[in-house]
């Protein structure tokens, strides 16, 4: 378990705080085995096409606080991403029930002579004129590459602000050149919120905090029959409702990729159990997950209560998709813990889950309890997967294994990943919402969506028909791990 140090300004990379690595080649049992028996290392690229950047992911968490506004103190080509922010705050209040607003982002435009002279003097200005124009209640500034090779003194600036416009202004270091984990942003912009936003409990509430993205709200209907109210953090919330989320009953992880690290947190810090379970996807996981909310509410009675009835609702119709879905095989690429749960789901319909590219894998989580592994999870419980690969989004090993092994349908969490499939001929599904599949009816939902796609494949057809690929036939012909160093001997056929 790692200790949660808010005196520090900054958060440990996940490599050096939990081991985690992006290169990996083998099954999901080998790679849990490895996990377990403390042996799993890194295994190289010799060539990478791409990766995602924690100053992104640290971002995305700042850009949908409602009443907050965020300060990008890098060179302007960083925010390349500011539109897509935007689009997903806007459709994401609408799903919220919210009058949709634009995002609030801001950046210092850090220059050549800024490189050399310090832009610390323009990082303060910019603060001042974003205030002046939008007076929030909070600023974030998320730093760059080129911020943290210039030495600028972020957190000084950030220090005298707060004290001199009355208001939070806080420093989240998420350079991209410090982590090959593109989540490490996640537990940056957390870092940032409970070191400097989050305040002590004053009183315990009937709050449950929940972790999430930004799809749908279903745990409403949950808890406020077992008396509690839904905290949804930290997309959409309010500066005030993320200063009072240590007064919770307990925290809620929609994925432990995205909130292992403000669940330890907020447990190691101010007290608030989280909530120790796999994510509840499929029938298995699902039941697992209920009795942990159960006990850790003290809620056993009314949560079998609810297990009794759902089985008896959704049961009969999911042996009817099983039927339906038997002897379909299916390939995913997501990220780990999202990617773990749809291995489970897919299994529970009685697919058959060719392989996965996951774009990094944590050993261990930040509250330390192995009961969490949703990949452990899945492998104990429906079996192993073969061809498991840990890829940071290396798109040209996940055409060479899409070409190798044809599935049914390929899952897709990332949208940038869709079109291999596609290109392919491959029916493939994309879902956004991550909430869509949870729980006891998110089975249903996903095998309506699988069933969909399946029985719409013209359009993928003829995209095939009509598509280049930017691949070599040399290169479809090779071993997809040809440029990992691995001591694993994998072939894919």
């Amino acid at each position: 378990m790692s200790v949660i140090n808010l005196k520090a300004s900054e958060v440990q990379t996940r490599e050096a705080r939990l081991g985690s690595i992006t290169g990996f080649a083998g099954t999901a049992g080998e790679l849990v085995g490895c996990a377990r028996a403390g042996t799993l290392k890194e295994s190289e690229r010799s060539f990478s096409q791409c990766m995602g950047c924690s100053s992104g992911n640290a971002f995305c968490q700042f850009s949908m606080i409602q009443d907050a506004i965020v300060v990008n103190h890098a060179p302007v080509g960083c925010a390349g991403d500011f539109f897509t922010f935007n689009f997903v705050y806007r459709v994401g209040q609408m799903e919220r029930d919210l009058s949709p607003v634009i995002g609030r982002y801001f950046s210092t435009n850090i220059e050549e002579q800024d490189t050399i002279f310090g832009a610390t003097q323009k990082l303060a200005d910019t603060i001042r004129k974003a205030y002046e124009r939008v007076r929030p209640n909070a600023i974030f500034i998320t730093t760059s590459c080129a911020s943290g090779i210039i030495g600028d003194d972020v957190e000084g600036v950030a220090n005298d602000l707060s004290e001199e416009l009355g208001i939070p202004v806080i420093a989240c270091f998420c350079e991209g050149f410090k982590s090959k984990i593109w989540t490490t942003g996640f537990d940056a912009a957390y870092h940032s919120i409970v070191r400097k936003l989050v305040k002590p409990p004053e009183k315990k509430s009937n709050k449950v905090n929940v972790i999430n993205f930004w799809g749908s709200k279903i745990f409403d209907e949950l808890l406020n029959p077992l008396g509690y109210e839904v905290d949804y953090i930290v997309p959409f919330s309010t500066v005030a409702q993320l200063e009072h989320i240590s007064e919770a009953a307990a925290t809620i992880q929609i994925c432990s990729t995205l909130g292992t690290y403000i669940g330890a947190a907020l447990e190691q810090v101010y007290g608030v159990p989280e909530i120790k379970s796999p994510p509840a996807y499929g029938i298995a996981g699902t039941d697992r997950w209920m009795r942990e909310i159960g006990r850790v509410l003290d809620s056993q009675g009314e949560i079998e209560e609810v297990i009794a009835k759902e089985h008896e609702r959704v049961l009969p119709k999911l042996e009817e998709y099983r039927n339906k879905l038997q002897g379909k095989t299916a390939y995913l690429t997501a990220g780990a813990a999202h990617g773990h749960a749809l291995i489970a789901l897919l299994q529970e319909l009685g697919m058959t889950v060719q392989g996965a590219a996951i774009f990094h894998h944590d050993p261990i989580y930040d509250n330390g309890d192995v009961v969490s592994d949703a990949l452990a999870h899945a492998v104990n419980t429906y079996g192993d997967v073969p061809n498991y690969n840990v890829c940071n989004k290396q798109a040209y090993e996940l055409v060479n294994i899409l070409n190798k092994v044809r599935p049914d349908i390929m899952i897709a969490r990332h949208g940038g990943m869709t079109m291999w499939g596609a290109k392919l001929g491959i029916p493939t599904l994309l879902i956004g919402d991550e909430q869509l599949s949870f729980g006891y009816q998110g089975v249903l939902n996903y095998a309506e969506r699988i069933l969909e796609s399946l029985d719409n494949k013209e359009f993928v057809i003829n995209l095939a028909k009509h598509s280049t690929m930017p691949y070599t036939k040399w290169w479809l012909e090779q071993d997809p791990f040809s440029f990992l160093r691995s001591d694993l001997d994998v072939k894919i056929y």
